[in-house]
């Protein structure tokens, strides 16, 4: 999907934990990309502490030789983000500690290069002309790794996002993939991504000879969780990160659940960098790797609950 211009992020305050926000409207699903996320966070509960896990960690002193000169001589990575989209990163209950998967993969891959890593939050759109300006050294915002985008940055591919199927605790419809989704009623909001797939799916079902698909589109998250819980749809149509956290966090996670398998049309999120900054690249790449190789990656992941968007492999500019 294009981008979605975003505003600067505004931090949730204490009195609003409980409640669970709408994601947005153009997005695919809420995040600053289209790729997914609360805008705040609804239930502390839901927040996991991997301190452990990156405590973990043990730099590579192979890998911190190879960094660029300025990055070795700063001690530290300055990455730049959109910090406002729950669970890939967000702020914590002091509205100024950025947290979320993507800021535990940052910290985890710093700390494999044997650098720290501070957060600079800034408008999504200004993310690419940071990177290029050198303001930054990297990005990291749920940024979809596309081939126009990789004309301006290259991208070091971390996340797998796509579409996927959130349905009522239990799964009392037995919606288990988009081919049973044929003669359901499905929401989704207005004008994303979702929708277009929907309509694609409901030509399957009936070009199979089953019933169509029907769809309820609306204008926001919100409206369609009250409808799946009322059980006047039998699933929703959202991001795999979105989705996800509010299986956690509504109503304590007691209200949805999400359909197990990979997300449905995927494609990459990546770590941007400077196009003439090679070195750091290869180093990022191969720092997220030896992650991957070594369990930390997927226990992250797995800590928040989006272990279905890992990677198998790390590449440079996959996406398409």
């Amino acid at each position: 999907m294009p981008p979605v211009p975003s505003s600067p992020s505004r931090p949730w305050r204490a009195a609003v934990l409980g409640v669970l926000v709408a994601l947005g409207t153009a997005a695919c699903g809420g995040g600053p990309d289209g790729a997914g996320g609360a805008s705040r966070a609804a239930n502390p509960a839901a927040i996991p502490d991997n301190a452990a896990i990156l405590a973990g960690v043990k730099p590579d002193p192979a890998l911190k030789e190879a960094l660029p000169a300025n990055v070795k001589q700063a001690g530290a990575l300055r990455l730049a983000s959109n910090i406002q989209s729950a669970p890939n990163n967000f702020y914590s209950a002091d509205g100024k500690t950025p947290i979320g998967y993507e800021v535990d993969l940052a910290k985890a891959v710093a700390a494999k290069l044997g650098v720290t890593v501070t957060h600079q939050d800034m408008a999504f759109g200004s993310l690419i002309t940071s990177l290029q300006s050198g303001r930054v050294d990297l990005t990291m915002a749920a940024m979809n790794d596309t081939k126009a985008r990789q004309e301006q940055i290259d991208f070091v591919d971390y996340f797998s996002s796509g579409i996927t199927i959130m349905v009522r605790k239990g799964n009392p419809d037995g919606v288990t993939g988009p081919d049973t989704l044929c003669g359901r009623n499905v929401a989704l909001v207005q004008g994303t991504s979702h929708q277009k797939f929907a309509t694609e799916q409901s030509g399957r079902c009936t070009a199979a000879g089953k019933p169509a698909v029907t769809v309820t589109a609306t204008d926001s998250d919100t409206q369609n969780q009250n409808q799946l819980r009322t059980g006047r749809v039998a699933a929703i149509l959202n991001d795999l990160p979105s989705a996800v956290y509010i299986s956690r966090t509504a109503g304590e996670g007691k209200f949805f659940e999400v359909v197990p398998g990979e997300p449905i049309n995927g494609g990459p999120y990546g770590i941007g960098v400077n196009k003439q900054n090679k070195p750091l690249t290869e180093a990022v790449q191969k720092a997220l790797a030896a992650l991957v190789n070594d369990g930390t990656y997927g226990r992250i992941l797995q800590a928040w609950g989006v272990e279905q968007g890992a990677v198998k492999e790390v590449r440079v500019n996959g996406g398409s």
